[in-house]
């Protein structure tokens, strides 16, 4: 629905601190002279009329679209003839004012949508809270002390801010403007801003993944801030409902996109994997709704709720259109995705500063084939706990799982990737009986370990008959525990002895 009112009642929306309104045309007064051109002359007490009924003092027949009396000339002269309201030079209104002369302004609706009764605290939980404060702790990521945050604006001039912020995106998927967005705007601009601050951090390792992946399906890349709303970046959020990782797959999904869920391995909370899996349901739901909001709403409650609205719409095919008669989380989820991509995109413009990022700078991914305790490679390998943990958190209970017939993956610090090459096939027979006594452990020369291991560095001077002899073994054990063909050993070098 569009309407169309004078600058006098303009000025008093904006003073009441009203906002959602956006100008499409603007007349002065010659333009309205040039209408009126050629149409027949009325009398001084119509004109009047048309201006009481203007104002709202009389009020037209209902029985009919237009009365006899009441033309075209009629509703462009009464607006004529309204008193021009004394115009601050200094507002951001008198831009609009051409020569001082009237305007008419035509506003859009659909920038006052709005649903006040929606709380979207749902897509936020405690979880989201303490793996930042881990995250912190661990000093993975580091927050700027002295950034200070921009002060609020809830004048008009943030409206045309995010207006033509939206509009700038260069974004596929439609980013329309409401009130029911600029909540949410705020929300992370406000309440949600350390947390904003943490995703960026995270989103210097995340969002590579994200974008390779879209741009390797043909997908618009900006549905890489769809985990924002999804897991706010948290590779282990699990939701009330059991949808688990960073795209939230929920357990038959990720099963029917190919992700591998046991007790050992859950590949939804793998990031790579999960957002490969991911871009395909996305396509997929693409492919069914041929809307890129209504393919997202489906993300959050499925095709078939989707569908749904669509049918109890009488067939509309429009997020905005069928939003009452979507389930109440998923009529935050599109709006919530829009204000994402505003404020990943705008932050600076608002006095937010990224925190700085300490995740490993380059990964490496072996193929393992054995059991192995996150415990056993720190150890073994000298890789700090706590990056493996951040690295695969898709393996459960710290037990990198991997068979002969099926291998698991497992990502590693590049720096990290000589040693445990070096070691793979040894790792996990050291402290087998303390980390790994209910599995069976393989080991490729055939023979079982005797125990545990201790890991000992070679020195200079050393050989393998010195090391053999003073640790009472022989030199060919100490060859099949550490997979060496040749004698030959470097100072610094790990050996396995059991």
């Amino acid at each position: 629905m569009k309407r169309i009112i004078y600058i006098l009642l303009v000025l008093g929306l904006f003073t009441q601190g009203l906002s959602g309104q956006i100008f499409k045309k603007i007349f002065s007064k010659k333009t309205l002279t040039e209408q009126t051109e050629g149409l027949p002359e009325q009398s001084e007490g119509k004109r009047n009329k048309a201006n009481r009924q203007q104002a709202g003092l009389l009020k037209e027949p209902t029985d009919s679209l237009q009365s006899p009396g009441h033309s075209l000339q009629d509703s462009l002269l009464a607006e004529e003839t309204v008193p021009a309201p004394e115009i601050n030079p200094d507002s951001v209104e008198n831009s609009l004012y051409s020569e001082g002369l009237s305007i008419l302004i035509e506003m859009d609706s659909s920038h006052y949508f709005d649903d006040p009764g929606l709380d979207p605290s749902f897509h936020f939980d405690a979880n989201t809270d303490s793996l930042i404060y881990e995250w912190q702790r661990q000093a993975l990521l580091i927050f700027e002390e002295d950034c200070l945050p921009s002060p609020t604006d809830t004048s008009s001039t943030a409206e045309l801010t995010y207006i033509q912020g939206l509009a700038d995106l260069p974004n596929i998927i439609e980013m329309p403007y409401n009130r029911l967005v600029r909540r949410f705007i705020d929300l992370y601009l406000n309440e949600r801003r350390k947390q904003v601050e943490a995703m960026l951090g995270a989103g210097v390792y995340y969002f590579p993944i994200f974008e390779q992946a879209l741009d390797q399906s043909g997908l618009p890349i900006e549905l890489k801030y769809l985990p924002i709303i999804e897991s706010a970046l948290n590779p282990r959020a699990v939701s009330r409902v059991g949808a688990t990782g960073l795209w939230q797959f929920m357990y038959a999904t990720g099963k029917m996109y190919g992700l591998q869920i046991n007790s050992l391995t859950d590949e939804r909370r793998d990031p790579v994997k999960a957002t490969y899996a991911a871009t395909k349901y996305l396509k997929s739901l693409y492919s069914m709704f041929g809307d890129w909001s209504l393919a997202i709403a489906a993300y959050n409650c499925g095709p078939g709720n989707v569908n749904k609205a669509i049918r109890r719409s009488g067939g509309k095919r429009n997020f905005w259109d069928i939003y009452y008669y979507l389930p109440r989380e998923t009529r935050s989820y599109v709006p919530l995705f829009i204000a994402a991509n505003y404020v990943m995109t705008y932050y600076a413009e608002h006095g937010i500063c990224p925190a700085h990022n300490n995740f490993p700078p380059v990964i490496d991914t072996f193929m393992i084939h054995q059991n192995m305790h996150f415990q056993q490679i720190a150890e073994v390998c000298q890789i700090p706990v706590h990056e493996l943990q951040l690295l695969n958190p898709h393996f459960r209970n710290e037990i990198a799982h991997g068979t002969a017939s099926k291998a698991g993956i497992l990502y590693l610090p590049m720096e990290y990737s000589p040693v445990f090459t070096e070691l793979q096939d040894s790792i996990p027979r050291y402290k087998e009986k303390e980390l790994l006594a209910s599995r069976l452990v393989s080991v490729q020369s055939g023979q079982a370990a005797p125990g545990d291991a201790i890991v000992y560095r070679v020195k200079k001077g050393d050989n393998l008959s010195v090391i053999a002899s003073r640790h009472n073994v022989t030199v060919q054990k100490l060859r099949n525990w550490n997979n060496l063909r040749s004698t030959t050993l470097q100072i610094g070098q790990r050996l396995l002895i059991y």
